[in-house]
């Protein structure tokens, strides 16, 4: 569809969408577009929104895209935002990793791993609407599955699930004395 640009219909729909709008949605809307043509405003979108002078950006999160305001500009923003930022404590955000790197599971599992109990913290993140129950595990009892959410991409800037460190990334350098052990005399070549 040549005679109307894609671009500035695009750009007002990013702007209006409180959720990230996905490339399918995108596609389902326009069916006189092509998707590379779709695309194709996204980036001339992106392109544009890069210039310094610009205070947003157009960004691909949680599956979507999504305009943000530039991470330069949070101390301005926050002066017209008195919302709270999302607070988690340490056992929700080590819960929330476990559901993260093994989901789907279920709360014995998360329970065995961290090494008590985790209702409340299921709950609460529940609230908070960074993880969901995507069903019952067919075993007895059947348990509650556990998954992360759109709202737990969105907050930690994820596109998806597979944006994640790796756990190898994220491994904490091994101590002085496990490298001096390694490295002690008599373990290789040159010992007595």
């Amino acid at each position: 569809m040549s005679e109307m640009d894609l671009k500035p219909i695009l750009e007002s729909l990013f702007f209006v969408s409180p959720a990230p709008l996905k490339l399918e949605t995108l596609r389902e809307m326009f069916p006189e577009w092509s998707e590379e043509e779709i695309l194709s405003g996204i980036h001339r979108i992106q392109k544009e929104y890069e210039e310094v002078s610009k205070g947003i950006e157009l960004v691909e999160v949680a599956g979507g895209y999504q305009f943000r305001t530039k991470p330069r500009w949070a101390p301005w923003i926050s002066r017209l935002k008195k919302a709270k930022p999302v607070k988690l404590s340490q056992s929700a955000l080590e819960t929330l990793a476990i559901i993260a790197y093994q989901q789907p599971i279920i709360r014995a599992r998360i329970e065995e791993i961290r090494g008590v109990d985790s209702g409340w913290v299921l709950r609460t993140l529940l609230e908070k609407g960074l993880i969901k129950i995507m069903g019952r595990k067919e075993i007895p009892g059947r348990p509650l599955i556990y998954g992360t959410t759109q709202a737990f991409l969105e907050l930690f800037n994820l596109k998806s699930l597979s944006d994640l460190p790796s756990l190898k990334e994220i491994q904490p350098p091994p101590s002085g004395e496990e490298v001096l052990k390694e490295e002690s005399p008599g373990s290789g070549e040159g010992g007595n």
